[in-house]
């Protein structure tokens, strides 16, 4: 009555279901540690990531710009995301002038590296109404 494995190998673990059908689920290597999506997520998850990222695509941004272009977020949430972003390599933050403290961001070429995962997700969303 309750779960039985029928075979384990190195690739695959087969476990048959005591289920209407009396299917067979197949669990292909079980994620274990972080996957790559999971990675993934790490680095450009977060409030507002994925919006910044996307609006330093065209060139640098002043900070306030930046902060403006990102509606509904604080700046102190900006600062911190782009803090954030700045230590896992996907902008960078230039100093531009020290009195007064003018700062621009500009994304990194392992930044657009996500361009393509946002403009995907960004399809998405517009498709499916989300």
């Amino acid at each position: 009555m309750s779960s039985v494995m029928d075979m384990e190998t190195d690739s695959d673990i087969d476990i048959k279901t005591n289920s209407d059908s009396d299917r067979i689920k197949k669990a292909i290597e079980p994620c274990l540690s972080p996957c790559p999506i999971e990675r993934g997520m790490r680095i450009l998850g977060g409030k507002w990531k994925g919006s910044i990222l996307w609006h330093l695509k065209d060139g640098p941004m002043r900070f306030n710009d930046l902060a403006r272009q990102i509606g509904g977020a604080s700046k102190k949430m900006v600062t911190q995301r782009l803090r954030e972003m700045e230590d896992t390599g996907l902008v960078n933050r230039n100093v531009i002038s020290t009195k007064p403290i003018a700062v621009t961001y500009e994304i990194t070429d392992f930044g657009r590296t996500a361009l393509n995962v946002l403009e995907e997700l960004k399809k998405w969303a517009e498709e499916y109404n989300i």
